[in-house]
């Protein structure tokens, strides 16, 4: 590897983000609800993050879970989360808004990244929901995001390798393309080969049961469909690290006869 990968670690509490600088990595990305892909974290956790790690510290604002086109009383309260954010101390903010054609909100996405400057500007996976993603990069380049996170418009970053590796030397260095989705220890270094890509976005959770000795069994506190009730996920520093070891290694692309590399 000719520069060093950058691991953000995609974390649902002010705990799992010193689980992960413990475990070594570069950046974090603060989020709440990850089981519907990851909303906002309140401003306490936010806090109490940035009071307990020194790395890089990236909070999502998403009003919500489910699609990512949103009344005007959700995009109030992203403005209004994104200050809230900016004033906590974090070093980037992470957003994406749609389209009901599933093109890039345009308007939307440059009245955040106003209010989001000077701080980094990451595009998440809304990404993977539009309809032409050739032109949504552009649109992302165009409006001055710094990174957009993709797992190729495909269930995991590894069958989406293609794609990604594409819109990458598409790119060019005007935009940062990282990709996350269903990366694991065992397939990180085969997208990074594939991509080329320098940083890399994971999860790195583990069920672990809770703290509860009593447990009432007639009673949920969520709908049919629901989380464990005395179970949660943490980030698993071992998983990090683990990681992290699966690309310590000198990755060589896969080219042909000819010195190409295969995409």
């Amino acid at each position: 590897m000719n520069t060093p990968l950058l691991f953000e670690i995609c974390v649902g509490s002010a705990q799992g983000a010193i689980s992960a600088q413990e475990a070594g990595v570069n950046r974090v990305e603060l989020c709440d609800n990850l089981i519907e892909g990851g909303t906002t974290p309140s401003a306490g956790a936010v806090q109490v993050a940035r009071q307990h790690i020194d790395i890089g510290l990236n909070v999502i604002v998403r009003p919500r879970g489910g699609d990512f086109c949103y009344s005007n009383v959700e995009f109030e309260t992203m403005l209004r989360d994104v200050e809230i954010a900016a004033e906590s101390g974090v070093d980037g903010i992470v957003i994406g808004i749609l389209n009901p054609n599933g093109s890039i909100d345009v308007e939307r996405t440059g009245a955040l990244i106003e209010r989001i400057r000077p701080l980094p500007v990451t595009f998440h996976r809304a990404f993977d929901m539009t309809a032409d993603p050739h032109r949504a990069l552009e649109d992302l380049i165009s409006l001055g995001v710094d990174r957009v996170l993709t797992s190729g418009r495909e269930v995991s970053a590894l069958e989406g390798i293609d794609l990604i590796a594409g819109l990458i030397e598409k790119a060019a260095g005007r935009i940062v393309v990282m990709p996350g989705g269903g990366i694991t220890e065992r397939n990180v270094a085969k997208v990074v080969a594939g991509t080329g890509a320098r940083e890399i976005h994971v999860a790195a959770a583990s069920s672990v049961p809770g703290r509860m000795t009593y447990r009432n069994p007639n009673a949920f506190m969520g709908g049919e469909l629901r989380p464990p009730e005395f179970s949660h996920d943490v980030t698993d520093v071992n998983r990090v690290k683990a990681f992290i070891q699966a690309v310590t290694t000198p990755i060589q692309p896969n080219r042909g006869k000819t010195g190409e590399v295969r995409r």
